[in-house]
């Protein structure tokens, strides 16, 4: 089974480059941004939580998310893989993570981490915002707090897969085609 993790501060372009690795290495996509986006438009308790949390630029705490993702995960036995997709953004999300594919016989085969400048980023998150209608793209003042987040929370999450010699840095800046080169070559066969 092969596992990913498609890691990058908010626009680097995880969603782009997982819909074509999903694709290529018959992979389920579990983004942690989806299955809350899901939640907020059914109104669930939970979306209504999740969303209190991402209008402010927060992370959704680590209980709720590896709830949600291990119920995700568990959807699907029969998968060839799995990417993860915005998961996991804290080094607890991380070490749970590794925990409950232990249990399942499984591991991270590799962190891919996009790596992109942040003034690129913060062009990306404003141009997504007005074809995507995604408000937490549309205000500099989130946009800049989910950056301070992800460097302050998330980008220590490397630090654990680089111990494990599972890291792998990409350069994020090019065509999406040129992303999607250095990702399968990174990934191999």
């Amino acid at each position: 089974m092969r596992n990913l993790i498609l890691f990058g501060p908010p626009g680097a372009g995880k969603g782009t480059q997982s819909a074509f690795l999903v694709a290529h290495y018959n992979l389920v996509h579990l983004s942690t941004g989806d299955i809350f986006r899901a939640n907020i438009k059914g109104e669930t308790e939970l979306g209504k939580l999740a969303q209190s949390y991402m209008n402010q630029g927060k992370l959704v705490p680590d209980d709720v998310t590896i709830g949600m993702l291990e119920a995700e995960v568990n959807k699907h036995p029969e998968a060839a893989g799995f990417i993860f997709d915005g998961f996991p953004r804290t080094t607890a999300q991380a070490q749970a993570l590794d925990t409950f594919l232990e249990s399942q016989g499984e591991t991270i085969s590799a962190m891919l981490a996009l790596e992109v400048p942040e003034d690129e980023l913060k062009s990306r998150l404003v141009a997504r915002a007005a074809t995507s209608g995604r408000a937490d793209d549309a205000d500099p003042a989130v946009i800049q707090k989910r950056i301070d987040v992800y460097n302050a929370e998330t980008a220590p999450v490397a630090d654990h897969y680089r111990a494990l010699e599972k890291y792998h840095g990409i350069d994020g800046v090019g065509s999406i085609e040129d992303i999607t080169a250095r990702l399968t070559s990174a990934i191999g066969a």
